[in-house]
């Protein structure tokens, strides 16, 4: 494979995990077509022809050389200037690096990443909120995470990683996707009755296991261990957290239980006060989860795969 097709397989996995259903993405791409092709011409110049094709904005090839074929990839969930000189000094070492795989965002994907929240709209509406109440609450977010990212020194890292010939790409909705998909079948099938029930089941899965030794480990944020779990929602992905104000909307729909993978104070609160159990899965764990569902079938090509940056390798 070369770097193009691997970064293609992510985006297929993560549509056919997408929580919308691969429908709805197929729309959600006509629909950025059409606006495309509507469009001025001034306005086509700043365009990102990749969205005709990525639905995930916050998932780029950021500095490639796109047909070399990869063999070792050096894989991450924070990759920084320190993973990008470490990605070079071990192919100056005899261990060519043939690209460095990130989780989280960095460059435009960073920039972008409240592109991707709009997502959650289908989500909440599919678990019993309005579609009128999901949208007014995550169109205020999104800006606010526009806006909060907007200031940030996008380019740092990928400036060096074109400086040192580093090929980069990054996949975060990609494998939180994958994440949210292997949890929601997860717990289909273990079908916790009690909270205390769902955070032994969350044990069961090697990254949580590890995440617990490491006193990061799936944690009751709200509610208690006895309580029932109800009716879960998976805030495994749909870029970063939403609106504190989505708790009342939740509990008014009948959602009991969040199981996500980190939480504000402000929001635990907002959740606690509309009497919802929280469980926060761990952040790094879960990203993790997804990261190797997509390094699996790295591996499963033939591609040796190097961790760093935090990511807990366990392979399936």
């Amino acid at each position: 494979m070369n770097i193009k097709q691997v970064f293609e397989l992510g985006v297929k996995m993560g549509i056919t995990a997408d929580p919308r259903g691969e429908v709805k993405v197929k729309k959600y791409l006509e629909r950025t077509k059409k606006e495309y092709e509507e469009m001025k011409d001034k306005d086509k110049e700043y365009f990102d022809e990749d969205s005709l094709v990525n639905p995930y904005a916050d998932s780029k090839i950021h500095f490639a050389d796109q047909n070399k074929e990869v063999k070792r990839v050096l894989a991450g969930i924070d990759i920084g200037s320190a993973e990008i000189l470490l990605a070079s000094q071990l192919s100056e070492r005899g261990k060519e690096i043939d690209v460095v795989i990130a989780h989280h965002p960095i460059g435009q994907s960073l920039a972008d990443l409240h592109g991707v929240m709009d997502m959650a709209v289908e989500i909440y509406e599919a678990n019993g909120v309005p579609v009128h109440t999901a949208e007014k609450l995550m169109e205020e977010r999104i800006k606010e995470v526009g806006r909060g990212v907007h200031p940030a020194n996008h380019y740092r890292v990928v400036d060096m990683a074109r400086l040192l010939n580093v090929n980069f790409i990054n996949t975060h909705t990609i494998t939180d996707n994958l994440v949210n998909n292997f949890l929601t079948d997860f717990l289909a099938e273990k079908k916790p009755e009690l909270i205390k029930d769902l955070v032994d089941a969350l044990l069961e899965i090697p990254e949580y296991k590890q995440a617990k030794k490491q006193s990061a480990g799936p944690k009751l944020f709200s509610g208690g261990p006895n309580h029932r779990v109800g009716k879960i929602l998976l805030e495994m992905t749909g870029g970063t957290s939403p609106s504190e104000k989505v708790y009342q909307a939740f509990s008014q729909a009948g959602i009991s239980t969040i199981v996500g993978m980190h939480l504000n104070e402000v929001s635990n609160k907002k959740a606690s006060a509309n009497n919802m159990n929280v469980v926060i899965a761990g952040h790094i764990a879960s990203d993790s989860l997804g990261m190797n569902l997509f390094l699996d079938e790295l591996e499963k090509q033939g591609i040796e795969v190097i961790t760093c940056g935090g990511l807990m390798r366990i392979k399936r």
